[in-house]
């Protein structure tokens, strides 16, 4: 049995039963994330955790909402924001990665579901284990069934043989929504850009697509909540994407100051 001990980061005590050097850190960026989260930390159960030795680590931004305090029931380690300006969600990342124990560090967002969580964990294990060189894997993103509408499907159908094709020409790409990285090539180039309001997830894999490869896999299936699409549509949403996705090719910055929030 493991031994419960009690972890401090800053000034958030945590309680947790830590296995015995993890496989899997999963990291998830949150802000006022209430709604979402727990359904998100709900997937791994005792059993997947301790199966596949998973650590969970919330970092947060500066929740004004009930996000820490669902992040308490569930998370091994916690990180928090106190500095007075905004924090990027690379920031965030970076932030929770530093806490990880782990080789392969998973991010996640708060409004991620894994489709089948077993299958999901063995494969990405294996596909890493076998293959020294590589660096990262995209997996393959659609909106969650109970809520999905025709457009949804379209897109998504399209973007994720976007994503395919652009890692296929070893362009490197993922979507932020999950991204499995080997942590000796994240560390290696020092994580995402934390200057970055967006786009940070394109920018992390171009880079590793340098000292390493980046794979994407579609039979690694995830959900993501459609929130941002209702909100705004796909065409502003596809906008923004693309206007960042070049400011980040050709200018190495991020077009957007500010990412807005959808909650």
């Amino acid at each position: 049995m493991a031994q419960r001990r009690i972890y401090r980061t800053r000034s958030l005590p945590v309680q947790i039963d830590l296995p015995d050097r993890p496989r899997i850190s999963v990291v998830i960026p949150t802000k006022n994330e209430e709604k979402l989260l727990e359904t998100c930390l709900q997937q791994f159960t005792p059993a997947i955790k301790n199966r596949y030795r998973i650590e969970i680590i919330v970092s947060d931004g500066g929740s004004t909402d009930d996000t820490i305090g669902i992040a308490t029931a569930y998370a091994d380690f916690i990180a928090t924001h106190e500095l007075d300006r905004r924090q990027t969600i690379a920031e965030g990342r970076n932030r929770g990665a530093e806490l990880a124990h782990a080789d392969l560090l998973m991010f996640l967002n708060a409004d991620t579901i894994i489709a089948d969580i077993e299958k999901f964990l063995e494969r990405a294990l294996q596909r890493f284990a076998v293959d020294e060189s590589l660096s990262a894997i995209a997996t393959r993103v659609e909106v969650m069934p109970h809520v999905r509408k025709g457009s949804d499907v379209l897109f998504h159908a399209y973007f994720n043989r976007y994503v395919k094709i652009a890692n296929g020409i070893g362009l490197g790409m993922g979507r932020g929504e999950c991204q499995i990285v080997r942590r000796k090539a994240f560390e290696a180039l020092n994580g995402y850009n934390a200057t970055m309001a967006a786009g940070e997830d394109f920018d992390l894999y171009r880079r590793l697509r340098s000292i390493g490869k980046v794979k994407y896999d579609g039979k690694l299936l995830v959900y993501e909540s459609p929130r941002r699409y209702r909100k705004y549509g796909y065409m502003h949403v596809y906008f923004d994407w693309i206007r960042n996705g070049w400011a980040v090719l050709f200018r190495h910055r991020s077009s957007d100051q500010v990412w807005e929030e959808v909650r």
